[in-house]
C-alpha cells in the first residue's frame, strides 16, 4: 500500500486538525475547481482575533478527507448569537449573513474593532469615511481618536438615523457629542475655547426644540456637519466666520436673503473682517430667544451687550470710520437710561434700525432714513414729526449737532451750579463757626408762639413727602448700576414701577403748590406772606451785615417777618418747581411733545429737568437743612414744620425789636389778685 492511500485512508476515518486543513489550504497555489482562492496565510490568522478558533469549529459537518465538494457555509451566530441578533434589528439587518466579513474583513484574518478603524465601514461608506479622514476628527489620537462606532454605536446594533434610538437621530446626537465635548479635560487637551457647549447647546432655543421633539431646529451635525466636520478657521467648514450666514440661513432663509441686503451682509459680501455674522449677535450655542432675559438680543440687553459691543469699539470705529458718540449718546438718553434701569419697553438699537435689514441712514430704505424718521419713531409716539422735523437723535453734550438752546442751558447751569453751591456752603460755614465761637446753642426758653398754622404745615408736609421720593427715583432712572438704586428698579423688567412712583410724586408735588395758591388766594391774613417775602434793598445790607458779624466786624442785623435766606429759598423753591413740572410734563406726555415741538424741545427739557434737579436737590441739603437742622440755634430740628410754634426768645433774638408781640397779640389782662 502506498505512503497516499495510507494517508487518505488514515485523514477520512479521523476529524482532521487546523495543521491538517492547512497542508492543503496553507498553499498558495490552492484553488476551487472554479477558480476561486481558498488560501488561508497561517501568519494573518494567527494574528487575528481567531487564532485561538480551530478550522472545524467554524466550518462543520467536515470529518475527514477529502471533504464534501460543497462545504456548508460558517454561521457566525453559532458563536456570536447575540451580536448576529442585533444585526438583525439594525440598519445591516437588510444584508446577507455572510456581510459579517464585509465589515470585519476575512473570516481568518479579523482585526480587533480597534485596529480595523474605518476600513471595514468603508467599503461600503467610501464617501463618509473620506469625509471623516480630513475632519477635524481625523486629527485625533489614541482614545481621543473617534471611530465610526463612537458616534453611531456598536458595529452589530447601528440604528438609521430617523429611528428615535439611534445614537445619531436629532433627539440623542447632543448626548452622542457630549461624550467626548462635555469633558473639560477633553476640551482643554484639544485647546477647543468654547466652554460647556453641549450644556449651552441644550439650554438654547434650538436644543429646547429638539427635546420637544422638533424635527426642524438643528441638532449639531446640522450646523457642523456628519461626517466632514471642519474647524471653524478651515474655509470649507460649514461654521467658517464668512460661511455662517449659509449654514444658518439653510433653516432661515427669509432672514438670510434680508441679512445680505443689509449694511452687515454687504460688508460679509466684501470680506470685512470686523463685520457681524449670525453668531456674532445671536451667539454659537446658547442662542435664546429675545424674550429671555439672559439672551444677547433681548431688548434690555441689545443695544449694551449686541450692538455696543462693535459700535462702541474705539478700535472699529477707527478702523472703519464709525462715529463714535452714538452708543454713549444713545446710553445717556431716556431711552438708554431705561435700558439700564432694566426696562423692556423702550426703544432700543433694533426698534429704531432694524433687526436683519439694518440699512446706511442715507439709504433710502433705511428705518433711519430722514424721510422715514416720522414714521419709524410713530411706531411708538404716534404723529410724532407731523409739525416739525425730527432732528439729531444721538446727541452728546457739547457736540457739533447739539442745538444752541441746549447747549445754553448746559452751559448755564454748568456755571449756575457750583456758584449757587459755592456761595451757600461759604455763608453757612462762616455762620457755623461764628456760632460754635460765640456758644451759641439751642432754640432758647421761654414761651412759644405760632409762627406756620397748619394750612401751611399742610402744604410744606406734601413737599416733604413728595420731594425726597423726586429725587430717589429721578436720580435712580440717571444713575441706574448705583447699589442704592437697585431696590428702586428690582421691578423694572415687569413694569415701570420707577417711573410711576416718581410721576405720583411728581402730581403731589405740584398739588402742594396748587393747595398753597388757593389757600393764600382765600385767606387774605395769610395772604400778606407774599408782601412780606418780596425781596429789597434790606436784603442785600442784612446779608452783608451778617457776613460782617459773623467776621467779628459789625452787630448782628435784626430780620422782619422773614429773614434772606428764607425770601432766597421761597422764591427759588417755586420758581424750581414750576420748571420741574413744565419740563417733566413735557418728557412725560412725550408723543405730545415730539407731535407738536422740534426734537431740541425734548432736549431741553431733559437738560433742565436734570441740571435744575440737581440744584434743587444740593440746595436743599445744603441750605435748607443748615437752616432747620443743623444752625446751631436751632439744632437738633426747628420743629415749626411740625408743631407751627416757635421759641419766643429765639425770635427776639433774630427778628426785629416788637416782632413777637405783634405775632402774639396783646397779653391777656390781668387777673384780679386776691383781697388783701
Amino acid at each position: 500500500m502506498s505512503l497516499d492511500l495510507a494517508l487518505a485512508l488514515w485523514l477520512a476515518a479521523a476529524a482532521p486538525t487546523d495543521a491538517d486543513c492547512l497542508s492543503c489550504h496553507g498553499r498558495g497555489d490552492v484553488g476551487s475547481k472554479g477558480g476561486r482562492s481558498v488560501f488561508v496565510d497561517p501568519a494573518r490568522h494567527q494574528a487575528s482575533v481567531h487564532a485561538e478558533v480551530g478550522c472545524t469549529s467554524c466550518h462543520e459537518g467536515i470529518t475527514g478527507y477529502p471533504h464534501p465538494r460543497r462545504v456548508t457555509k460558517p454561521t457566525c451566530a453559532s458563536c456570536h448569537e447575540e451580536p448576529a441578533g442585533d444585526v438583525g434589528k439594525s440598519v445591516h439587518g437588510s444584508l446577507e449573513a455572510e456581510a459579517c466579513t464585509g465589515c470585519h474583513g476575512g473570516a481568518h484574518e479579523v482585526a480587533p474593532p480597534q485596529k480595523a478603524a474605518f476600513a471595514g465601514c468603508a467599503s461600503c461608506h467610501a464617501d463618509a469615511v473620506a469625509d471623516l479622514e480630513k475632519s477635524v476628527h481625523a486629527a485625533g489620537a489614541g482614545k481621543d481618536r473617534p471611530t465610526c462606532g463612537s458616534c453611531h454605536g456598536p458595529a452589530h446594533r447601528i440604528l438609521g438615523p430617523a429611528d428615535p434610538s439611534s445614537t445619531v437621530a436629532k433627539g440623542r446626537i447632543a448626548d452622542t457629542c457630549a461624550s467626548c465635548h462635555a469633558s473639560a479635560e477633553f476640551l482643554a487637551r484639544h485647546q477647543i475655547p468654547f466652554a460647556r457647549p453641549v450644556e449651552a447647546y441644550r439650554l438654547s432655543v434650538h436644543g429646547r426644540a429638539v427635546l420637544k421633539g422638533s424635527t426642524a431646529a438643528p441638532s449639531c451635525s446640522d450646523c457642523h456637519g456628519s461626517h466632514g466636520i471642519r474647524a471653524g478657521r478651515d474655509q470649507d467648514s460649514k461654521i467658517n466666520h464668512w460661511k455662517i450666514p449659509e449654514t444658518c440661513g439653510s433653516c432661515h432663509r427669509e432672514i438670510r436673503d434680508t441679512y445680505a441686503a443689509s449694511v452687515h451682509g454687504e460688508a460679509v459680501r466684501r470680506g470685512v473682517a470686523g463685520a457681524p455674522v449670525c453668531t456674532d449677535c445671536h451667539g454659537e450655542h446658547a442662542i435664546l430667544a429675545p424674550s429671555e432675559p439672559q439672551s444677547l438680543v433681548n431688548p434690555a440687553r441689545v443695544s449694551s451687550v449686541t450692538c455696543g459691543r462693535c459700535h462702541a469699539d474705539e478700535r472699529l470705529a477707527q478702523r472703519y470710520n464709525l462715529p463714535r458718540d452714538k452708543v454713549p449718546a444713545f446710553s445717556d438718553s431716556y431711552h438708554g437710561l431705561a435700558l439700564r434701569a432694566g426696562g423692556q419697553s423702550v426703544a432700543n438699537c433694533a426698534s429704531c434700525h432694524g433687526v436683519h435689514n439694518i440699512l446706511p441712514a442715507t439709504d433710502p430704505r433705511s428705518t433711519v432714513h430722514p424721510k422715514n424718521l416720522a414714521h419709524t419713531c410713530g411706531a411708538c409716539h404716534p404723529g410724532a414729526g407731523t409739525r416739525f422735523a425730527i432732528g439729531p437723535i444721538h446727541v452728546r453734550p457739547a457736540a457739533a449737532s447739539e442745538h444752541p438752546v441746549v447747549r445754553f442751558i448746559r452751559v448755564a447751569y454748568l456755571f449756575l451750579i457750583p456758584l449757587t453751591l459755592g456761595f451757600m456752603l461759604l455763608h453757612n460755614l462762616l455762620d457755623f463757626v461764628a456760632k460754635l465761637v460765640r456758644g451759641t446753642r439751642g432754640h432758647g426758653a421761654g414761651r412759644e408762639v405760632v409762627r406756620m398754622n397748619l394750612p401751611f404745615r399742610i402744604a410744606h408736609g406734601l413737599v416733604v413727602l413728595s420731594f425726597p421720593v423726586l429725587v430717589l427715583t429721578g436720580f435712580a432712572l440717571k444713575y441706574p448700576e448705583s447699589a442704592w438704586a437697585a431696590p428702586i428698579l428690582a421691578w423694572e423688567g415687569r413694569f415701570g414701577f420707577r417711573g410711576l412712583v416718581h410721576r405720583v410724586a411728581g402730581v403731589v408735588l405740584i398739588a402742594s403748590l396748587v393747595y398753597h395758591a388757593v389757600h393764600l388766594a382765600l385767606s387774605p391774613r395769610d395772604r400778606v406772606i407774599l408782601r412780606h417775602m418780596l425781596p429789597g434793598r434790606v436784603d442785600l445790607a442784612d446779608l452783608w451785615g451778617v457776613f460782617r458779624h459773623n467776621l467779628g466786624k459789625g452787630p448782628r442785623p435784626r430780620f422782619g417777618k422773614f429773614s434772606y435766606a428764607e425770601k432766597v429759598e421761597y422764591w427759588a423753591f417755586l420758581w424750581g418747581s414750576v420748571v420741574m413740572a413744565v419740563s417733566g410734563f413735557l418728557l412725560w406726555f412725550n408723543s405730545f411733545t415730539i407731535r407738536n415741538f422740534p426734537t431740541w424741545v425734548a432736549d431741553a427739557a431733559t437738560a433742565v429737568h436734570f441740571y435744575e434737579a440737581i440744584l434743587a436737590t444740593l440746595s436743599i441739603l445744603v441750605w435748607h437743612f443748615y437752616m432747620v437742622i443743623f444752625d446751631p440755634e436751632v439744632y437738633p430740628m426747628d420743629l415749626a414744620w411740625l408743631t407751627g410754634r416757635v421759641s419766643e426768645d429765639h425770635l427776639r433774638r433774630t427778628r426785629s425789636p416788637g416782632y413777637v408781640e405783634r405775632l402774639r397779640g396783646p397779653d391777656p389782662p390781668a387777673k384780679p389778685g386776691p383781697p388783701e
